[in-house]
């Protein structure tokens, strides 16, 4: 039984983790200024970088849709592989309650930031780049709501995200039964089935009808 998640989910995994660690801080970066409402107070940084910023935050955003819709149908398509029998059963289905929540606040982060975006009227300028035109009009009420969905959706992601961490980091250098391989490295080895447990060598028996050497 294979026991390592496929090439396709830990890429996934991983582009993901490389695409979101850029996204947080830079979704810090546009949002703190505008918060404390008076650029002067924060030497050297302009309109100009801040909207810099936006653009980038919104590209990446765009490409963050397509790698979230594509790692869900991946993962609708390819199950899990089981855990170890070493696990619990209560933590089992904790692990299972926990990926499944992080899906869906994968989901509701890159859908509530778009339309935050297209529906107060902000172009997506990668998307416009691409010829791919708003999928939503333009409605300034439910846009304003979501941007507060958005944000929210974010900060409680980037939580369990980090308890997900903290607990694989546990098992890998405290339990040290492996859970870390599973989803290492990001593409290169195989998929691993664990190894065949070995029968105890039998005693040999003395022949029928001779007697035993003394």
């Amino acid at each position: 039984m294979t026991t390592r998640y496929g090439t396709g989910a830990r890429l996934f995994h991983w582009l993901f983790v490389l695409l979101f660690l850029a996204q947080v801080p830079a979704g810090i970066a546009m949002v703190v200024p505008a918060m404390m409402g008076d650029f002067a107070v924060l030497p050297g940084v302009e309109q100009s970088t801040i909207d810099a910023i936006y653009i980038f935050h919104k590209g990446l955003g765009a490409v963050l849709i397509v790698v979230v819709f594509a790692r869900v149908v991946w993962r609708l398509t390819h199950p899990a592989p089981p855990l170890p029998d070493t696990i619990p059963e209560l933590e089992r289905r904790i692990a299972g309650g926990t990926h499944t929540f992080m899906y869906v606040l994968m989901v509701v982060a890159v859908i509530t930031g778009y339309v935050h975006v297209v529906g107060l009227g902000f172009p997506m300028e990668l998307l416009d780049a691409l010829g791919i035109p708003p999928l939503i009009p333009r409605m300034d009420r439910i846009a304003v709501v979501s941007s507060f969905v958005h944000r929210f959706t974010v900060f409680v992601l980037v939580g369990v995200v980090g308890v997900h961490v903290a607990e694989v980091l546990r098992h890998h250098w405290v339990l040290k039964d492996g859970i870390l391989g599973r989803m290492w490295p990001p593409l290169a080895g195989r998929d691993e089935a664990p190894p065949p447990v070995s029968a105890a060598p039998e005693r040999a028996s003395a022949p029928t009808g001779t007697t035993p050497p003394r």
